[in-house]
């Protein structure tokens, strides 16, 4: 009779093609969340209550799709990308399904508190980023890939505000939980920068032939050191210290003109025929818009949740769309090509944001519309993902190979 090892069980699971890698589970639950989550909000928006989440309605709205949602893809992404980074294998198996697990209990303690003490909440919500910043540091580190080392001062800086927002609901400080949640959303626009400014080009220039600009020094630094100022200032606003708004609307000015000549030199009127390339084109379009609007409204001729919208649909969710429908086809061997509809939901995403954020600046009067608009856009843009990608994500490589 064969013997059973404590092994086997964690083999098995290792063996399972959705924890082979973080991509899997992450990509898929986040785009479930995505669409449950702004169900909800959708319900809201039209007096139907369908949750009593911890902080309220409208706080969970701002925190879970930045910290359920969009952490979920960055973890997913980064601990997947780390492994071509350094050679070395990335989490799975059993340690990737602890890792899961941890993130849905977040999610669920947040949407159904059941009269848990609020630093039990703080505690398990808190604890994915770091996680994913330790896994990402010991493999970084092991193999000396210290380019990569910035992604975990960003994610350790990305807990930092969710527990201040998290502080702010204990305290009932509504200002630390907006300021708090600016922090996470131009943090994710940092990251979108540093991200976008090493692949959007790259690709544009692989897929259509082109070859690849070679990236100016001075511009480059311009504007990830601008990008990062923002949230620099926005960190110490945070933090209680007033800043005076020509300052932030400066290094936000700089931070939009650096992101809008740079974006210009990959070549994104050529990729029109290309929804993998245009839909990252337009989601990094996004980002000086978002900063611009941003500008506007430290002026007083706008809301900054108008900016915030550009940044969060049009940037973020866009952008990550495009990169889990790239990403998901070639970490399961798959020819990358735009699958069936795919085109459509980048497309609805970018309307979503548009009507969203300049239209609604432009009309206010129909902000119950666009609100109910850009909801549904997102939710069949990110529909159209679990449709086409639950089976490759379910499924082992088709070329045999690990991943």
């Amino acid at each position: 009779m064969p013997t059973i090892t404590s092994s086997q069980p964690a083999s098995k699971l290792k063996q399972l093609p959705l924890l082979r890698l973080a991509f899997r589970p992450f990509f898929l639950l986040a785009a479930l969340f995505s669409i449950l989550s702004l169900l909800v909000w959708l319900g809201f928006w039209h007096g139907i209550i369908l949750l009593r989440p911890y902080g309220g309605l409208v706080f969970w709205h701002q925190h879970e799709m930045l910290f359920g949602f969009a952490a979920a893809v960055i973890g997913g992404f980064l601990l997947t990308a780390v492994r071509n980074w350094t050679g070395l294998p990335s989490l799975n198996g059993g340690p990737l399904l602890g890792l899961v697990a941890l993130w849905l209990l977040g999610r669920v303690l947040m949407a159904f508190p059941m009269d848990l003490p609020g630093w039990l909440l703080l505690a398990v919500d808190l604890a994915f980023l770091p996680v994913v910043a330790i896994v990402m540091a010991r493999l970084v580190i092991t193999a000396k890939r210290w380019r990569n080392l910035i992604f975990i001062p960003a994610l350790l800086l990305f807990a930092t505000a969710n527990l201040a927002m998290h502080l702010g609901v204990m305290q009932g400080d509504a200002e630390l939980i907006r300021q708090a949640a600016y922090l996470a959303v131009l943090l994710i626009t940092l990251m979108m920068t540093v991200v976008g400014g090493r692949v959007i080009a790259m690709f544009t220039a692989n897929r259509l032939g082109r070859p690849k600009p070679e990236p100016i020094a001075l511009l480059e630094g311009v504007t990830l050191v601008s990008t990062a100022g923002v949230v620099v200032l926005q960190l110490v606003i945070m933090l209680g210290v007033a800043i005076p708004a020509l300052l932030m609307g400066g290094v936000m000015l700089l931070a939009a003109l650096a992101n809008t000549v740079r974006m210009a030199r990959w070549g994104g009127l050529h990729s029109w025929r290309e929804p993998l390339l245009w839909g990252l084109h337009g989601s990094y379009a996004c980002i000086p818009l978002g900063l611009i609007m941003w500008v506007l409204a430290l002026m007083g001729l706008m809301r900054v949740e108008l900016a915030v919208h550009a940044l969060t649909i049009g940037g973020m969710g866009t952008m990550m769309l495009a990169m889990m429908a790239r990403v998901s086809l070639g970490h399961t061997g798959r020819p990358i090509r735009t699958l069936p509809g795919i085109g459509v939901a980048l497309g609805l995403m970018l309307i979503a944001a548009l009507v969203r954020s300049p239209v609604l600046a432009l009309f206010p009067q129909i902000t119950h519309w666009t609100y109910t608009l850009s909801i549904i856009f997102w939710c069949v843009a990110y529909a159209i993902f679990v449709v086409h990608y639950t089976w490759p994500l379910m499924q082992a490589r088709v070329d045999g190979q690990d991943g």
